[in-house]
Protein backbone atom coordinates (compact mmCIF):
# COMPACT_ATOMS: atom_id res chain seq x y z
CA UNK A 1 0.00 0.00 0.00
CA UNK A 2 1.38 3.32 -0.97
CA UNK A 3 0.00 7.32 -0.92
CA UNK A 4 0.45 8.80 -4.42
CA UNK A 5 1.07 12.14 -2.91
CA UNK A 6 1.64 13.90 0.05
CA UNK A 7 -1.23 15.96 -1.23
CA UNK A 8 -3.72 13.14 -1.31
CA UNK A 9 -3.44 12.40 2.39
CA UNK A 10 -5.53 14.76 3.17
CA UNK A 11 -8.37 13.78 0.70
CA UNK A 12 -7.84 10.18 1.88
CA UNK A 13 -8.28 10.75 5.80
CA UNK A 14 -11.27 13.23 5.23
CA UNK A 15 -12.84 10.60 3.02
CA UNK A 16 -11.56 7.90 6.15
CA UNK A 17 -13.18 10.12 9.33
CA UNK A 18 -16.86 10.66 6.96
CA UNK A 19 -16.88 6.77 6.19
CA UNK A 20 -15.66 6.48 10.08
CA UNK A 21 -18.37 9.08 11.34
CA UNK A 22 -21.16 7.19 9.29
CA UNK A 23 -20.57 4.13 11.20
CA UNK A 24 -20.76 5.67 14.45
CA UNK A 25 -17.17 6.06 14.92
CA UNK A 26 -16.37 9.59 16.88
CA UNK A 27 -12.83 10.61 18.24
CA UNK A 28 -13.24 8.86 21.55
CA UNK A 29 -14.73 5.39 20.19
CA UNK A 30 -11.58 5.31 17.63
CA UNK A 31 -9.34 6.23 20.63
CA UNK A 32 -10.75 3.44 22.50
CA UNK A 33 -10.61 0.71 19.91
CA UNK A 34 -7.12 1.25 19.03
CA UNK A 35 -5.89 1.76 22.05
CA UNK A 36 -4.30 5.44 22.19
CA UNK A 37 -5.22 8.52 23.31
CA UNK A 38 -7.74 10.84 21.51
CA UNK A 39 -5.15 13.70 21.33
CA UNK A 40 -3.28 10.94 19.08
CA UNK A 41 -6.37 10.20 16.92
CA UNK A 42 -6.92 13.99 16.08
CA UNK A 43 -3.19 14.19 15.12
CA UNK A 44 -3.97 11.26 12.62
CA UNK A 45 -5.89 13.34 11.04
CA UNK A 46 -4.54 15.97 10.93
CA UNK A 47 -2.07 13.99 8.78
CA UNK A 48 0.92 14.02 11.70
CA UNK A 49 2.65 10.86 12.54
CA UNK A 50 -0.19 8.02 11.18
CA UNK A 51 1.79 4.96 10.37
CA UNK A 52 1.06 2.93 7.25
CA UNK A 53 -0.06 -0.15 9.57
CA UNK A 54 -2.34 2.40 11.47
CA UNK A 55 -3.94 3.24 8.53
CA UNK A 56 -4.78 0.08 7.71
CA UNK A 57 -6.36 -0.16 11.09
CA UNK A 58 -8.32 2.85 10.52
CA UNK A 59 -9.69 1.12 7.17
CA UNK A 60 -10.71 -2.12 9.16
CA UNK A 61 -12.46 -0.07 11.69
CA UNK A 62 -14.48 1.85 9.03
CA UNK A 63 -15.05 -1.74 6.78
CA UNK A 64 -13.06 -0.24 3.71
CA UNK A 65 -10.09 -1.39 2.26
CA UNK A 66 -7.28 0.91 1.19
CA UNK A 67 -8.40 0.74 -2.46
CA UNK A 68 -11.22 2.00 -1.75
CA UNK A 69 -10.67 4.56 -0.01
CA UNK A 70 -8.24 6.28 -2.31
CA UNK A 71 -11.23 5.46 -5.21
CA UNK A 72 -13.69 8.01 -2.54
CA UNK A 73 -10.59 10.25 -1.94
CA UNK A 74 -10.28 11.08 -5.78
CA UNK A 75 -13.83 11.14 -6.96
CA UNK A 76 -15.13 14.53 -7.81
CA UNK A 77 -17.22 15.57 -5.31
CA UNK A 78 -21.05 15.61 -6.19
CA UNK A 79 -23.23 18.77 -5.46
CA UNK A 80 -25.78 17.49 -3.18
CA UNK A 81 -29.59 18.52 -4.40
CA UNK A 82 -31.37 21.38 -2.04
CA UNK A 83 -34.66 20.20 -3.29
CA UNK A 84 -36.62 16.58 -4.83
CA UNK A 85 -38.42 16.23 -7.25
CA UNK A 86 -42.48 16.12 -6.58
CA UNK A 87 -42.25 12.49 -8.12
CA UNK A 88 -39.32 11.89 -5.33
CA UNK A 89 -41.15 13.62 -2.73
CA UNK A 90 -44.45 11.48 -3.53
CA UNK A 91 -42.33 8.31 -3.75
CA UNK A 92 -40.36 8.73 -0.22
CA UNK A 93 -43.80 10.08 1.78
CA UNK A 94 -45.89 7.17 0.37
CA UNK A 95 -44.41 4.82 2.77
CA UNK A 96 -42.96 5.27 6.06
CA UNK A 97 -40.29 3.03 5.91
CA UNK A 98 -38.96 4.39 3.15
CA UNK A 99 -38.57 7.72 4.74
CA UNK A 100 -37.60 6.88 7.67
CA UNK A 101 -34.82 4.87 6.04
CA UNK A 102 -33.59 7.87 3.64
CA UNK A 103 -33.58 10.31 7.05
CA UNK A 104 -31.33 8.09 8.73
CA UNK A 105 -29.11 8.05 5.72
CA UNK A 106 -29.54 11.42 5.05
CA UNK A 107 -28.28 11.98 9.05
CA UNK A 108 -25.21 10.05 8.22
CA UNK A 109 -26.78 6.90 10.34
CA UNK A 110 -26.24 3.23 8.61
CA UNK A 111 -29.11 1.45 6.93
CA UNK A 112 -28.54 -1.12 9.16
CA UNK A 113 -29.23 0.76 12.34
CA UNK A 114 -33.07 -0.19 10.89
CA UNK A 115 -32.42 -3.63 11.82
CA UNK A 116 -30.75 -3.24 14.73
CA UNK A 117 -33.00 -0.77 16.32
CA UNK A 118 -36.11 -1.51 15.05
CA UNK A 119 -35.63 -5.63 13.54
CA UNK A 120 -36.82 -4.48 10.56
CA UNK A 121 -35.30 -7.81 8.11
CA UNK A 122 -31.90 -6.92 5.85
CA UNK A 123 -33.19 -8.21 2.83
CA UNK A 124 -36.52 -5.82 3.65
CA UNK A 125 -33.58 -3.25 3.83
CA UNK A 126 -31.98 -4.29 1.23
CA UNK A 127 -34.99 -3.51 -0.94
CA UNK A 128 -35.77 -0.12 0.42
CA UNK A 129 -32.42 1.20 -0.69
CA UNK A 130 -33.06 -0.29 -4.48
CA UNK A 131 -36.05 1.79 -4.62
CA UNK A 132 -33.96 4.88 -3.07
CA UNK A 133 -30.98 4.44 -5.51
CA UNK A 134 -33.77 4.14 -8.27
CA UNK A 135 -35.44 6.92 -7.07
CA UNK A 136 -31.91 8.64 -7.63
CA UNK A 137 -31.54 9.77 -3.60
CA UNK A 138 -28.84 7.86 -2.42
CA UNK A 139 -25.74 6.10 -4.01
CA UNK A 140 -24.58 2.78 -2.94
CA UNK A 141 -20.69 2.57 -2.31
CA UNK A 142 -17.99 -0.26 -2.09
CA UNK A 143 -18.83 -2.49 1.19
CA UNK A 144 -22.18 -2.09 1.41
CA UNK A 145 -22.24 1.84 2.51
CA UNK A 146 -24.34 4.34 0.98
CA UNK A 147 -24.56 8.11 1.02
CA UNK A 148 -27.45 10.59 0.06
CA UNK A 149 -27.60 12.73 -2.64
CA UNK A 150 -29.70 15.11 -1.13
CA UNK A 151 -28.64 17.89 1.07
CA UNK A 152 -29.65 17.86 4.56
CA UNK A 153 -30.91 20.86 4.52
CA UNK A 154 -33.17 20.17 2.15
CA UNK A 155 -36.11 22.47 1.44
CA UNK A 156 -39.35 20.41 1.53
CA UNK A 157 -42.19 21.16 -0.78
CA UNK A 158 -45.81 21.71 1.77
CA UNK A 159 -48.16 19.15 -0.06
CA UNK A 160 -46.65 15.41 -0.23
CA UNK A 161 -44.43 16.37 3.23
CA UNK A 162 -47.93 17.18 5.13
CA UNK A 163 -49.74 14.46 3.68
CA UNK A 164 -47.41 12.17 5.34
CA UNK A 165 -47.57 14.09 8.37
CA UNK A 166 -51.34 13.75 8.88
CA UNK A 167 -51.13 10.29 8.03
CA UNK A 168 -47.96 8.53 9.57
CA UNK A 169 -46.76 11.21 12.17
CA UNK A 170 -49.37 13.54 13.71
CA UNK A 171 -50.65 10.63 15.98
CA UNK A 172 -47.63 10.70 17.96
CA UNK A 173 -47.26 14.05 18.80
CA UNK A 174 -51.33 13.79 19.58
CA UNK A 175 -50.85 11.49 22.48
CA UNK A 176 -48.09 12.81 24.12
CA UNK A 177 -48.80 13.23 28.00
CA UNK A 178 -47.49 16.92 28.36
CA UNK A 179 -48.02 16.26 32.33
CA UNK A 180 -45.23 13.72 32.26
CA UNK A 181 -41.79 15.57 33.67
CA UNK A 182 -39.95 13.08 30.78
CA UNK A 183 -41.92 15.20 27.96
CA UNK A 184 -39.79 17.74 26.61
CA UNK A 185 -41.87 20.81 25.38
CA UNK A 186 -42.01 24.61 25.28
CA UNK A 187 -44.60 27.12 24.32
CA UNK A 188 -44.60 30.86 23.90
CA UNK A 189 -47.68 33.23 22.83
CA UNK A 190 -46.91 36.59 20.71
CA UNK A 191 -48.68 38.46 18.68
CA UNK A 192 -47.16 38.94 15.23
CA UNK A 193 -47.71 40.38 12.15
CA UNK A 194 -47.49 38.92 8.95
CA UNK A 195 -43.54 39.64 8.43
CA UNK A 196 -42.95 38.40 11.95
CA UNK A 197 -45.39 35.05 10.80
CA UNK A 198 -42.55 34.68 8.28
CA UNK A 199 -39.28 35.42 10.51
CA UNK A 200 -40.92 32.67 12.70
CA UNK A 201 -40.84 30.11 10.31
CA UNK A 202 -37.19 31.12 9.45
CA UNK A 203 -36.67 30.44 13.15
CA UNK A 204 -38.05 26.91 13.12
CA UNK A 205 -35.31 26.06 9.74
CA UNK A 206 -32.52 27.18 11.96
CA UNK A 207 -33.67 25.59 14.88
CA UNK A 208 -33.79 22.25 12.68
CA UNK A 209 -30.27 23.03 11.55
CA UNK A 210 -29.72 23.50 14.97
CA UNK A 211 -30.52 20.09 15.87
CA UNK A 212 -29.09 18.47 12.88
CA UNK A 213 -25.56 20.07 14.34
CA UNK A 214 -26.29 18.44 17.88
CA UNK A 215 -27.27 15.05 16.74
CA UNK A 216 -23.81 14.97 14.70
CA UNK A 217 -21.39 16.45 17.77
CA UNK A 218 -23.59 14.21 20.33
CA UNK A 219 -22.40 11.02 17.78
CA UNK A 220 -19.31 12.14 17.89
CA UNK A 221 -18.40 12.74 21.30
CA UNK A 222 -21.45 10.47 23.62
CA UNK A 223 -20.32 7.24 24.91
CA UNK A 224 -23.98 7.03 26.22
CA UNK A 225 -26.71 4.66 24.57
CA UNK A 226 -28.71 6.84 22.49
CA UNK A 227 -32.41 6.23 21.75
CA UNK A 228 -34.43 7.90 18.25
CA UNK A 229 -36.10 11.32 18.81
CA UNK A 230 -38.92 12.68 16.88
CA UNK A 231 -39.10 16.73 17.12
CA UNK A 232 -42.29 19.19 16.02
CA UNK A 233 -41.83 22.86 15.33
CA UNK A 234 -45.56 24.19 15.11
CA UNK A 235 -47.43 27.72 15.60
CA UNK A 236 -51.11 28.22 14.76
CA UNK A 237 -53.15 31.17 15.48
CA UNK A 238 -54.98 31.55 18.87
CA UNK A 239 -58.32 30.38 19.30
CA UNK A 240 -59.21 33.58 20.39
CA UNK A 241 -62.98 32.04 21.12
CA UNK A 242 -62.53 30.32 24.33
CA UNK A 243 -60.92 33.86 25.53
CA UNK A 244 -63.92 35.68 24.21
CA UNK A 245 -65.99 33.11 25.85
CA UNK A 246 -64.47 33.27 29.34
CA UNK A 247 -64.23 37.37 28.98
CA UNK A 248 -67.57 36.81 28.50
CA UNK A 249 -68.37 34.91 31.50
CA UNK A 250 -66.19 37.31 33.92
CA UNK A 251 -68.24 40.39 32.67
CA UNK A 252 -71.72 38.08 33.99
CA UNK A 253 -69.90 37.22 36.88
CA UNK A 254 -69.53 41.19 37.86
CA UNK A 255 -72.18 41.68 36.81
CA UNK A 256 -74.36 39.59 38.63
CA UNK A 257 -71.98 41.27 41.73
CA UNK A 258 -72.86 44.12 41.10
Amino acid sequence: MSVKSDRQMPQLLAALRTILRASGFGIRRIAERMGVSEATVKRWFQGQGLAVDRLEELCALAGTSFRELTELAIEPPRELARQLTLAQEQALTASTLLSFLFFMILSGWPPRDLHDDFGVPMERIEAELQRLERLALIDRLPGGRVRSRIDRRVAWRRGPMRKHFEQHVKRQFMEIDFGDPTTLFASESAKLSAAGVARLEELFQRFRLDVQALADEDRRSSLLSRDWYMLLFASRPLDKGRLQALAEQVREDTSGRA
